[in-house]
């Protein structure tokens, strides 16, 4: 396979530009972001997700491990080192400091189908954010009654202005009565640079560390996430037998697209 060498990120000024932060040390699945998919690694194909989408001016992958960054240099992808961080939102942060831009797309590294117009939606609404709002945050309704009860699967409830009141792993909210709408968050965030910098100054808090959450550490501290519904159907790869799926399911894909073109 034919491979190319990245130049380091651009410092130049984007409009918006999309950070997939990437780390090794993944405690369910160490070394996800180069485990293969197909015939590429993981975060290939969600950079290859970010380049489909029309309403960015770059993609960057920012990772603090050596062997990422090799791989991201060898096919040709931007890639920033970065510092350890406690969560991906963190790094990204410290990204922010040395690219600049005026929104950045927090993209996850686990998401090989995210859909481009799901990335396009986030890029558009930060256009429009209220000056409450520190970020906005893609979801998409669950109707799969396993995924509301798995703990990998991050459930977000919204007040009627659409912002968010809590995430949690657990089913909320509780179906007492009827059964609710249940919603996913999607590993999809915009920010600016200041929500980004206020990010990274606040501590994290109780609810945060417990449900292991980040768009939380805003919610506890007052500040307003701005809640975003798409249409995604994708897949995020948490544990082994995920990429499995993934794997199904990309075969799935090009099946698809060799049937359309044949």
């Amino acid at each position: 396979m034919a491979v190319t060498t990245a130049a380091p990120p651009s410092t130049a000024r984007r409009h918006r530009i999309a950070v997939i932060p990437c780390r090794w040390g993944a405690s369910r699945f160490p070394g996800k972001p180069l485990a293969q998919l197909g015939d590429k690694p993981l975060l290939w194909h969600v950079h290859q997700r970010c380049l489909e989408a029309e309403r960015l001016d770059g993609v960057v992958v920012a990772t603090d491990d050596e062997r990422i960054e090799e791989v991201c240099h060898r096919l040709g992808i931007e890639c920033m080192r970065t510092g350890e961080h406690l969560t991906g939102t963190d790094r990204v942060a410290e990204c922010a400091e040395r690219l600049p831009a005026d929104a950045y797309i927090n993209v996850q590294g686990d998401e090989p189908f995210i859909s481009p117009t799901a990335i396009d939606a986030v890029s558009q609404a930060m256009e429009h954010l209220a000056p409450r709002a520190l970020a906005v945050n893609a979801y998409t309704e669950l109707d799969d009654a396993s995924a509301v009860l798995d703990h990998n699967v991050v459930k977000v409830v919204v007040d009627a202005e659409h912002n968010a009141l809590m995430f949690s792993r657990q089913p909320i909210p509780y179906p007492r009565g009827d059964r609710p709408r249940y919603l996913r968050q999607l590993g999809l965030y915009g920010f600016t640079r200041t929500a980004l910098d206020t990010f990274r100054r606040l501590p994290q808090g109780p609810l945060e560390r417990a449900e292991g959450v980040e768009m939380l550490r805003f919610i506890e501290h007052g500040h307003d996430v701005r809640m975003l519904g798409v249409a995604d159907d994708g897949l995020a790869v948490d544990t082994p037998e995920d990429l499995a799926r993934a794997g199904t399911l990309l075969r799935t894909h090009t099946g698809r697209a060799i049937a359309r073109f044949s």
